[in-house]
Parts: structure tokens; C-alpha cells; sequence
């Protein structure tokens, strides 16, 4: 798993998203034995329903049916299985690196086996409380004036505090080689602006639970009922404020609309009451000249806040960002409350995570690199790199092939698509410079100190990039992370080694099985090069328009087809997909399953055709394993987040609603006019 200080500058789109798994205790603590997890199981299947009527229910009713989520996730499928199965392997690094006596200081080896070592000692953490926290507070308390809030805000951004807005280094969408500063949205304590404007019983409900969480967790500060409830009300009334300014998720999927470069005089005219000059000093930051300013409607109404809200308003909404960033650091009863808001009543689980689990997750987030280097050292084969490999230069041959026979396409923009496609940079399972964690002190003390100088470290290590060329060979995943992305301003398709494991990739596996899971994954990625968002970008990552006029109307008028089909999906009683907001991953979706199906063919061609295995052909198979690869049961909390937050659809739509838009997917399992599963050729989506 990354960190968001990673990802959040970035228009990296996943293939998953990116969750913390809320946790099962039924977790072996032993290396997985992969040969005993078949490539394609039939026992998944439910045959009682017909594959022309939901083929989702078809391939993974079985399992759905006999796999209930266990009481601590929101959701269980095979994304959770596999991150589950990696977990236990972590885990087994971090136990002996924690025994490692041996392990020189400020080696991968120490650094994670301190941080697994400090995570675990639950007496001394209990103990504790929040008295590590208590120099923090007080320098909150003793805030005077806006330079010391300044000051404050700052030192806490640093720590890891997600206070007010988000500072970082960028890649610069225009200029791909260079690295500038920016400012985004941030400062909300809810996964997203949403939260707090929507008006429905739901969502009203959430805001209420949310205020009873933040007078508790003042309570379990210290504060008496009256004070604490007083505070609530302050972080309600700052938060709602911000939400307001906030651009929603669709509107910041348009690159253009968050890219406003602005000098530090024109900032400072956003906000009069904020010295940006002194802001970026105190990081020891030099020579800036420019920042893009991704939401400026935001940043103003952050201007007119510090001018018009009290310093004790403002001690508040700081004391309780720092609570709230670091309760699941902390004793106990700061965890479970944290876990009974954001577990219980966003997501519907109902266990805490297994202590292990969590310091395992931390210890990624923090040191992913250092982890991740003794991960791949014992879990992923050269064997395996190299048939990934393999597979990402046939799939980009079949893309290749496809943009070529484009019918609604000009020859001048099919010659800039290719050159773009020749362009993407693979990076497969680990990289090849390991990130330094040099001058990093993690020792066997207090957890949430631990926790805190590793954010320290990565924010300083992000910010110092300002300035400096574009470092192509660095990663935005962690090797174990069970997902994959594509970065149209690096033009890179990155598969890290976690996610390279089965059900989605089996070396040893037959073509149409590895085809029809991982081959997807990496024709997804490959797609987001070429989706509503990538498609803005040019083959060395820079946001310039290489389309002709006519083509760029082709392409939006398919892709609207897209979203119109996706629009239409119920979810939960009357709430149905967000097709603007799926509109990437979907396109991506349906890109992926058509470039690897192509891919699969080519395999095939002027060779005996393979043999049935358990009854199916192999374009059956194929299909199967994308299908399989979907199988999940949600809690309807966790469904209405994900409406909210995720840009992908939920799992079942991701499954047939491709399937529906693709012809060899009808030959395959007979596929009528007037089959649920058929959709006319008038409303069907073609686009890749």
C-alpha cells in the first residue's frame, strides 16, 4: 500500500483502489503454498444460472455464496484474499527482522523490525496514551498570533496531519521533466467533500454519528462533556466550510481544471493573512518562484477562514487533526474509537484489525521499499518477471494492432496514439534503484513517534524534489501492494510484484487463465494511457492536445456511451453508479479485456488449437478468470462509500458490463439478442 503523499499530486489511476483492509484474524502466518490455489476453479461457478442472463452470478456464484465476509472487513473477495495471503508472508519478514540481532543500524532489516518491534508493544503503548503527543498540544496551545499558526500548521503538515490544504511536490503537467510545488484541497476529516453537503437521511445520519465521534475522542482527550462537544461543533463548522470550497471528484478529473500555475505573489493575494514566503522557508525551500494551485476557489476560502475564524477556533480544528491522524498510533481506547467511526459506521465491519495486521499495513505505508525489498527477495521469481514481461510486450502488439484497424480514428492521430503506445515505460515487479531511507532514526520507542519521523522523512523527501528534474525510475506502489497504475505524466504502466501472484498470474498457468486476469490488468493500464484523462497527455507525459478536432468529438461521443451505460447500473435500492466518475476505470475496463482477448488470440494463431480443460474452451477460460477475478461480497456502508469516493464500479458491474459491450465474449458462451447479458449494437460501447 503507498502513502496518499505519494499518490495525491499525481493522475495515477489504479487498477483497485487502494484501501486499508479492516481485517480478519483467519490469516495464516505462513508462506502461502500458491500450487495448491487452482488457476481457475470451478467450484466458484454456480451453473444454476445462465451465463446469457448475469455471467457474474455464473462464475462466482459458488463462491459468493460460501464465503461470507468474515466480521472485521467491509468487503472480502479475491483482491482481499490475495492481500491477505501477502500480509502473513510480510508479517513472517517482520518477525525476523525484529529478532534480527544482527541487523546494522539504519538497514532495511532494522528499520522494519524496530517499527514491527515498537507497533507490537502494546504495554508500553498503553502506558503511553497520548502523552507522546503532549509537546504537540502544547504548541498548539501556545499559538498567539497567525505567524504562529502558520508556524503550527506547518509543523504538523510535516508530521503527517492532514490540516486545511495539502502541500507537495508535483511533476508539472506541462513541463514532464521537471518537479514543481502544489497546493490541493485537503483539511477534511471525511473521505471526501461529499460527506458534508449531501442532504439525504444517509448522509445526515453520518454527519451526526461523525460530530458524536469527534465529542468522544475529545472526551477521551481529557475534556469534560460541554467543552468537548463545544470543540465538535468548532471542527463541524471549519470542515463544512472547507467542503464547501471543495471541487468535487468529477471536476478534478480534469487535468486542465487543476493545473493554475501562479507566482507566490499572486498565492499571497489568495490569501493575505498566510505568508507563503515563510511557509516554504520553514521546509528549508529555496528558489521557488511558482506554484500551481490545483483548487484556487479552495485556497481563497482558506485565505478568508484565517482572516475571519478566532486562533482558539483554529487551536481546535489543529488539537483535533492531531488526534484524529494518530489515534490508530496510539492506547487502545484512541484506537477503538477511531475504528468504531471509520470501521463500523463508514464500512459496516465489525472486528478491529488484528494488531499485527495494522503495524504490518503501517510499516508499508512508512518503509514500503525497505519492506518491499526483502518481500521480492523470497516471493517473487525471475521465472515470473519474465512471463509478466513476456505478456506486456504481446498486449502492447495487440493494442497496437487495434488502434491501426480503428475505424473512427484519422491516420494522423493513430500515428501519435502508437507513437505514445511505443513510448510507455513497463515496470514490472520491483524496481531497479531501491529508495534510500538514509537518515531515517526508527527505534524501539514510542510507536506514534516512530510513525510520525517516517512521515517527517517521506514529506521532506517529496518537497525536495521542487525544483529538480523528473526521477523516471522512482515507483508510486510499494513491491507487495496488490494493485497496478498507470501515471500519464511519467507515460508508465508500474505492476508491482504483489499483485503478481494468483488467482491473477500464475506462471504456470494456462495462457487463457493468465490472459484473462493478469493480461487485463495490463491492458487496463495500458488503456488509461488512452482513457478520458490519459488521452490528454502526450507520449512524454505532457498535457497537450494531440488529437484532430473531429477525433477528440469521436472519442467523448463513445465514451458517453459509456457513461450512459454505467449511469444506469442500481446499486442499493435507488442509488446507481456514478458513470461520469467511473468513466477512466471503465473505459480502461473494457480497453483491457479487448486488448488482452486479442492478445490471447495472437497466441493462438497457426497453432493446434489447445484442448478443453474442465469442460471449457479456451476463450471460455478466459473469460472465467476476468470474471473470477471479480468475485466479492460487500456491506452496503462499504457499497455507498465506494459510490461516493471510488472511481471504479462496484465489482459485479466491472464484470458484465464489459462483457456485455464485447462481441467474442457472445461466441463464446451463445450470446442472443434479447439475453440480459446481449446489449444492441446501437447502444453498445466501442471504443479501443
Amino acid at each position: 500500500m503507498t502513502t496518499i503523499r505519494a499518490l495525491l499530486p499525481l493522475i495515477m489511476v489504479g487498477f483497485f483502489l487502494v484501501v486499508p483492509m479492516e481485517n480478519s484474524k483467519a490469516m495464516t502466518q505462513e508462506k502461502p503454498n500458491t500450487q495448491t490455489i487452482p488457476p481457475l476453479d470451478p467450484a466458484n461457478m454456480d451453473t444454476t444460472v445462465s451465463p446469457r442472463q448475469n455471467f457474474y452470478m455464473y462464475a462466482d456464484g459458488g463462491w459468493l455464496k460460501t464465503n461470507p465476509i468474515p466480521a472485521a472487513y467491509s468487503r472480502w473477495g479475491s483482491f482481499s484474499e490475495l492481500f491477505d495471503r501477502n500480509l502473513g508472508i510480510l508479517h513472517a519478514i517482520a518477525e525476523r527482522a525484529a529478532t534480527d540481532k544482527t541487523a546494522k543500524k539504519g538497514s532495511g532489516t532494522q528499520l522494519v523490525g524496530d517499527l514491527y518491534y515498537s507497533g507490537m508493544d502494546t504495554a508500553a503503548i498503553d502506558k503511553d496514551g497520548a502523552k507522546p503527543l503532549e509537546p504537540y498540544f502544547k504548541e498548539i496551545d501556545g499559538i498567539k498570533d497567525l505567524k504562529g499558526l502558520e508556524t503550527v500548521i506547518a509543523k504538523l503538515q510535516r508530521q503527517g496531519v492532514n490540516i486545511l490544504f495539502y502541500f507537495a511536490s508535483q511533476q508539472d503537467l506541462k513541463n514532464s521533466e521537471m518537479m514543481i510545488a502544489g497546493i490541493h484541497q485537503s483539511g477534511l476529516s471525511l473521505p471526501d467533500r461529499d460527506y458534508y453537503t449531501k442532504t439525504d437521511p444517509q448522509s445526515k445520519e453520518i454527519l451526526k454519528e461523525y460530530d458524536n465521534y469527534v465529542t468522544k475522542m475529545f472526551t477521551t482527550l481529557g475534556d469534560d462533556e460541554k467543552t468537548a462537544s463545544d470543540a465538535a461543533a468548532t471542527v463541524m463548522n471549519i470542515e463544512n466550510r472547507l467542503a464547501e470550497a471543495s471541487m468535487t471528484r468529477v471536476e478534478r478529473r480534469d487535468p486542465k481544471a487543476t493545473y493554475n500555475m501562479m507566482t507566490l505573489a499572486k498565492v499571497t493575494a489568495l490569501t493575505p493573512d498566510f505568508s507563503w514566503n515563510s511557509y516554504v522557508r520553514y521546509f528549508n525551500l529555496s528558489g521557488i518562484k511558482k506554484i500551481n494551485v490545483a483548487q484556487p476557489k479552495f485556497v481563497k476560502e482558506v485565505g478568508l477562514m484565517l482572516k475571519e475564524m478566532p486562533l482558539k477556533d483554529w487551536k481546535v480544528y489543529l488539537r483535533w487533526h492531531l488526534i484524529n491522524s494518530m489515534a490508530p498510533y496510539l492506547s487502545q481506547k484512541f484506537v477503538d474509537e477511531h475504528f468504531n467511526f471509520y470501521g463500523t459506521v463508514l464500512t459496516g465491519a465489525k472486528e478491529l484489525q488484528p494488531r499485527w495486521k495494522r503495524v504490518i499495513q503501517r510499516i508499508d505505508e512508512s518503509i514500503g521499499f525497505a519492506l518491499g525489498k526483502l518481500y521480492v527477495g523470497e516471493h517473487f521469481s525471475p521465472k515470473a518477471k519474465a512471463r509478466a514481461e513476456m505478456m506486456v510486450h504481446n498486449l502492447e502488439a495487440a493494442f497496437a494492432q487495434r488502434i491501426k484497424n480503428l475505424d473512427w480514428m484519422s491516420e494522423a492521430t493513430k500515428k501519435q496514439a502508437l507513437i505514445k503506445l511505443k513510448a510507455i515505460v513497463n515496470k514490472i515487479g520491483y524496481p531497479d534503484k531501491w529508495k534510500s531511507y538514509k537518515g531515517l532514526t526508527i527505534g524501539r520507542g514510542a510507536y506514534v513517534l516512530n510513525v510520525m519521523r517516517a512521515n517527517e522523512f517521506e514529506f521532506n523527501y517529496d518537497v525536495h524534489k521542487i525544483g529538480k528534474p523528473v526521477d523516471r525510475t522512482e515507483w508510486g506502489m510499494t513491491p507487495p501492494t496488490v494493485n497496478a497504475y498507470y501515471d500519464p505524466s511519467m507515460n508508465e504502466i508500474v505492476f508491482p510484484a504483489g499483485i503478481l501472484q494468483p488467482p491473477f498470474f500464475n506462471p504456470d498457468a494456462d495462457d487463457a487463465v493468465n490472459y484473462g486476469g493478469m493480461g487485463a490488468v495490463i491492458g487496463h493500464e495500458m488503456t488509461h494511457g488512452f482513457d478520458d484523462q490519459g488521452s490528454q497527455f502526450d507520449a512524454k507525459g505532457n498535457l497537450k492536445d494531440w488529437w484532430t478536432k473531429q477525433d477528440a468529438a469521436n472519442f467523448k461521443k463513445k465514451a458517453d456511451v459509456l457513461v450512459n451505460q454505467f449511469d444506469s447500473y442500481t446499486v442499493l435500492d435507488s442509488l446507481h453508479v456514478n458513470g461520469k466518475l467511473t468513466e477512466g476505470e471503465n473505459i480502461a475496463d473494457l480497453g483491457g479485456i479487448s486488448i488482452s482477448f486479442q492478445a490471447f488470440e495472437n497466441t493462438l494463431k497457426g497453432k493446434t488449437p489447445p484442448p478443453k480443460i474442465d469442460g471449457f474452451t479456451p476463450e471460455q477460460r478466459f473469460f472465467l478468470a476476468w470474471a473470477q477475478m471479480w468475485r466479492e461480497n460487500d456491506r452496503p456502508q462499504a457499497l455507498r462509500q465506494r459510490l461516493i469516493v471510488d472511481p471504479h464500479s462496484p465489482n459485479e458491474f466491472r464484470c458484465n458490463g464489459p462483457l456485455s459491450d464485447f462481441p467474442p465474449f457472445y461466441a463464446a458462451f451463445d450470446v442472443k439478442p434479447g439475453d440480459p447479458m446481449y446489449r444492441a449494437d446501437s447502444i453498445r460501447a466501442k471504443i479501443w
